[in-house]
């Protein structure tokens, strides 16, 4: 049984609890939002995000009502950013499902996710949950932040290694930060503790993207579309590296086809070779690893050898262990 399975069995009645929490968040009179929220829900993931809240606030003793709050409120943003990056990538199809703007249009996608950030802001307001909304909200900004900050850099192929961690710090890592903090915040009131357990997730989301990246450049079925990151002209960390130790005529035939208006097969293959070549692919998991080793020094303090704790550190290993 794979390590995110025997998480997922452990806390199968937590979970389901927060399954009726979402389920609950979304309830709506609108018949046609209330079609598409089924359709959200009966598609979900891997519940990453719920877990590292749910697994963060087990380390302060028995889950309550409020960390459920807090892991439905991660959820609703998460499916809210999820319905909005659909349309702005033009993307039709997510985890081998079709996407919200594929069955339903643009418009109507933007607006559910608007509908399902709204809810998400409102469950924390409508129980005073403010120490919550404070967190979630810091998480939104730092989000928007990073995406537009990557849409800046990318239209000028500027990226380098500082601005990269940068961009990754906020889309990606922002919100998993969020969840661990969530989980602490709605136990306790400690703002060192809290701030610790921040940290704790930005360092693994960091690795998380990083995993990302790497799996882009995989020769091996891992269940998400190879070269899509390189198709879809994203300057990650692996390819940043090879730009800055290729030869110039390899850099500027690199730039030339993100340029391009169609990336081919060949120009894939090429992006390829120069990433293997020049160690792209061996540096982001070296990177990747540094993450996960800072994030396990943050949380040790709180870590005892009870084996419900170590579930947090079982959830920090299947980040860069999961092949999917």
């Amino acid at each position: 049984m794979s390590k995110i399975s025997q998480i997922k069995e452990r806390y199968s009645k937590e979970l389901a609890i927060f399954e009726q929490q979402f389920k609950a968040s979304t309830k709506t009179n609108v018949p046609l939002l209330d079609t598409i929220m089924g359709y959200v829900i009966k598609r979900k993931g891997k519940q990453m995000r719920p877990l590292f809240v749910l697994l963060s606030a087990s380390i302060f003793g028995e889950i309550n009502t409020k960390t459920y709050r807090a892991a439905a409120m991660v959820e609703l943003l998460h499916t809210a950013t999820l319905a909005h990056d659909d349309v702005v990538d033009d993307s039709y199809k997510r985890r081998g499902f079709f996407s919200i703007n594929a069955l339903w249009k643009n418009k109507i996608a933007v607006l559910v996710g608007d509908y399902l950030l709204s809810r998400g802001l409102l469950l924390a307001v409508e129980n005073k949950d403010f120490d919550l909304l404070t967190i979630v909200s810091s998480s939104v900004k730092a989000m928007s932040e990073g995406e537009l900050l990557q849409l800046e850099k990318a239209r000028r192929l500027d990226i380098n290694e500082q601005v990269y961690f940068e961009i990754i710090k906020g889309k990606t890592a922002s919100l998993i930060a969020s969840c661990c903090a969530l989980g602490a915040s709605a136990m306790q009131e400690n703002q060192k503790i809290i701030d610790d357990f921040y940290a704790f997730g930005l360092n693994v989301g960091i690795a998380f993207q990083l995993k990302d990246d790497i799996f882009d450049y995989g020769t091996k079925n891992i269940g998400k579309p190879l070269s899509i990151d390189i198709k879809e002209k994203k300057m990650t960390l692996p390819l940043i590296i090879a730009l800055n130790k290729c030869s110039k005529q390899e850099k500027n035939k690199i730039i030339n086809i993100f340029k391009s208006k169609q990336i081919e097969k060949k120009d894939i293959e090429f992006i390829t070779e120069q990433v293997i070549k020049y160690d792209g692919i061996a540096y982001a998991e070296e990177q990747m690893k540094k993450y996960i080793f800072q994030a396990k020094e943050i949380i040790k303090p709180y870590i005892a050898s009870n084996t419900d704790k170590n579930y947090l550190i079982n959830l920090v290993d299947f980040v860069i262990e999961r092949t999917t």
